[in-house]
C-alpha cells in the first residue's frame, strides 16, 4: 500500500512541475502544424525533394522547402522536426516503405 502511494505521488509530481524532455514548439506552430500520420503521397513528395538535394540532416533550408511544398501541394503544415524524424524513420526502420517510395519515384521519371 505504501509503495503504491509513493508511486502515485511521484507520478503526480512529474506531471505537475517538471518539463517534458521534448522541446516546446511555439504556440503558432502548434496550431498550424498537423500531428497526424503522413499519407503515402506526402512521403513520396518529401523523399523526392530530400533525395534530389542530397539531404544529410543538417541543412535547415532544405527542410523549409519540404514544409512549403507539402503545404502548397497538400494544404498540410508539418513541423521541421516531425519531417526530420519521419525521414530518419523511413531510412532506418521502415525499409520496405522506403523501397516502395523509391520505386514510385523511379517509375514517375
Amino acid at each position: 500500500m505504501v509503495e503504491r502511494e509513493q508511486v502515485s505521488d511521484n507520478y503526480c509530481n512529474e506531471a505537475e512541475g517538471e518539463e517534458s524532455p521534448e522541446p516546446e514548439m511555439s504556440r503558432s506552430c502548434r496550431r498550424r502544424c498537423k500531428e497526424s500520420n503522413m499519407s503515402f503521397v506526402e512521403m513520396v513528395e518529401m523523399v523526392d525533394i530530400l533525395k534530389r538535394t542530397d539531404y544529410d540532416g543538417k541543412k535547415a533550408k532544405i527542410m523549409a522547402k519540404v514544409v512549403k511544398s507539402l503545404h502548397r501541394n497538400f494544404g498540410v503544415w508539418r513541423s521541421k522536426d516531425q519531417l526530420r524524424k519521419r525521414w530518419s524513420d523511413l531510412k532506418l526502420r521502415e525499409h520496405d516503405q522506403y523501397r516502395r517510395i523509391r520505386r514510385v519515384l523511379q517509375k514517375s521519371k
